[in-house]
């Protein structure tokens, strides 16, 4: 079996985790040219899987409906597994990276010199439109690529103003490839997995479910040097997303914004807690002085 294929199968298998994925790439990182010999048990031991799960595991990941779905992500998708060298580097250097990245449109993107991700609140307001129209048209313009979650509110503003600037821009999905949520944002991500490029870590037919958006918020974080957080609550994925940037030591900025306002709560306090205020394009190119200079 192809490594490729091992760490495909091991996606597709239940019952084994993205934290079990990781610690089997790290063993094989360590081991190399000892694939051949891991069996099912093995890899359990090395996944550190919990024994209620076990069983799940190891009778599935050879079985035919495993076989039967991973013929079917080689026929109709595309993928890039940890140990490929178009994997990204950020995002490999990041926490807990995906071992299979799914993804459709122009994989040149996630090479780009410089990616910024734009995170903020799923309700759009006339504030948080008024400042992504005033930051990113500067900022693509220097070939800045935007990364965000193709959710409603923030996340399809930028996604949205970076293409009528024409500039280009990378959306991280929590479900499948082949399926779009909000539904709002369909004919944008089909657009973008044809003209610009999409990702997701979850196979074909997965729905969104609660905590892929959280699990998904640490691609985001972790493909760029930078985020920009526009417009948060107190308690929001934006903030987690933030705190998953800091945590893999990249820069974040915020827009300060009211102190009545609920939705600029959360990014007056990352002001307050050390993350850069922005309040103009150039306060974001000063970080990027290749940029600054183009």
């Amino acid at each position: 079996m192809k490594m490729n294929q091992f760490l495909l199968r091991l996606h597709l298998t239940p019952g084994i985790g993205m934290k079990g994925e990781y610690l089997v790439a790290q063993w094989l990182t360590e081991h190399p040219g000892q694939l051949r010999n891991l069996l099912p048990v093995h890899i359990s031991e090395i996944a550190g899987i919990l024994p209620q799960h076990r069983e799940k595991f190891e009778r599935g990941f050879m079985s035919d409906k495993i076989s039967q779905a991973l013929a079917r992500h080689e026929k109709e998708s595309h993928y890039l597994t940890f140990f490929d060298p178009q994997y990204p580097l950020m995002l490999k250097e990041s926490w807990l990276p995906p071992m299979i990245l799914f993804y459709l449109g122009n994989l040149n993107l996630l090479n780009a010199q410089h990616l910024l991700s734009v995170v903020g609140s799923r309700k759009s307001t006339a504030y948080s439109e008024i400042v992504l129209r005033q930051l990113l048209p500067e900022l693509v313009a220097r070939d800045m690529v935007i990364v965000s979650g193709l959710a409603a509110g923030v996340d399809s503003l930028s996604h949205q103003i970076t293409l009528q600037n024409r500039g280009h821009t990378i959306g991280v999905i929590a479900t499948g490839l082949n399926l779009s949520y909000p539904a709002s944002s369909q004919k944008l991500q089909q657009y973008m997995a044809q003209h610009e490029l999409v990702l997701s870590e979850y196979p074909l037919d997965a729905v969104g479910k609660r905590y892929h958006f959280v699990e998904r918020n640490r691609l985001i974080a972790g493909v760029s040097q930078a985020t920009l957080v526009v417009q948060a609550q107190q308690k929001s994925g934006s903030l987690i997303t933030a705190n998953i940037a800091l945590q893999n030591n990249r820069d974040v900025m915020a827009v300060p914004g009211r102190i009545d306002d609920p939705l600029s709560c959360g990014c007056n306090q990352l002001i307050q807690a050390g993350a850069k205020a922005i309040l103009t394009a150039e306060d974001i190119l000063d970080e990027y002085p290749s940029l600054a200079t183009k």
